[in-house]
């Protein structure tokens, strides 16, 4: 085979390794992209002084009070046309529900402006910066908080198979997206000084339950676990029922409170660390 000598066009052997994109997604380059998640958020971070954190979990799926009521006129009005369809009656218990459980997105936002506003305001290190998933629903609500009080926080966004977008309230330079759960996981609790879990479904469970098993194995020091609004998860999850069972000591009961209020979330982590004023 004769060589081409009018023009070179390189083959992608030819790019630096790190501009081969190609390259850099084969299967055996997997443990080469774990490292840059775990380094490039990491250092980011270190720039932008983040010290510690404080992590709210929470469902994406839970509306402000505004958008909540909006929803609910909307199925309201449809229901009046449509009295007999039994799918927009369950459609209307749904939006009254979520009227209902609207608190807890305004709650999300002022523990985010209550803490953001004490320990970020004036100071060059950033002490207890709100850190949330970054999609909407009580992450939203979270970094608006942390936003309406003019402080920074973070968003970890993750890669799905359907549409996922960061909410408008994070920090830009701190709105991060993971394709590994368990990089992102990692970060979540590197430098988290505390964790407020909201009412959510399986991926706020998952995430709850990764931390209490991680504080009980010792894998990482005791931080507070609040678990907001003590009648869902009365309902959501049998703590008691384990102890009954002898699949958790009654000790382990201990690695969780539950607060309802935003002051009481708030308070009771300053208790936990024995400071009045973060630095």
């Amino acid at each position: 085979m004769e060589p081409n000598t009018e023009k070179f066009y390189p083959p992608s052997s030819y790019l630096v390794a790190y501009e081969d994109i190609e390259f850099l997604n084969r299967d055996n380059l997997r443990p080469v992209r774990l490292q840059l998640e775990l380094l490039k958020p990491e250092l980011i971070m270190e720039e932008h002084k983040i010290v510690s954190t404080i992590v709210v979990f929470g469902s994406a799926r839970l509306l402000s009070r505004e958008e909540a009521e909006k929803a609910l006129a909307d199925v309201e009005k449809k229901a009046a046309q449509n009295p007999d369809q039994p799918d927009v009656q369950k459609i209307l218990v749904r939006a009254r529900r979520l009227v209902e459980n609207s608190r807890y997105y305004e709650e999300a936002r002022e523990f985010a402006r209550l803490v953001s506003s004490s320990c970020q305001l004036d100071r060059g290190n950033c002490d207890f910066v709100v850190m949330t998933g970054g999609g909407p629903g009580i992450m939203e609500a979270a970094n608006r908080g942390a936003y309406e009080a003019g402080a920074k926080s973070i968003g970890l966004n993750i890669t799905l198979p359907f549409e996922q977008k960061p909410n408008p309230y994070i920090t830009p330079e701190l709105c991060f997206q993971f394709h590994y759960f368990a990089l992102r996981k990692m970060h979540f609790l590197l430098r988290a000084r505390a964790l407020v879990v909201f009412p959510g479904g399986f991926g706020t469970l998952d995430e709850m339950f990764d931390t209490l098993t991680l504080i009980q194995t010792q894998k990482m020091k005791a931080i507070p676990v609040l678990l907001f609004g003590q009648s869902y998860w009365n309902k959501a999850f049998n703590f008691e029922f384990l102890v009954e069972q002898g699949t958790i000591s009654p000790e382990d009961l201990q690695l969780v409170s539950y607060v309802e209020t935003a002051a009481e979330a708030w308070q009771t982590i300053k208790d936990f660390h024995e400071i009045e004023n973060p630095v």
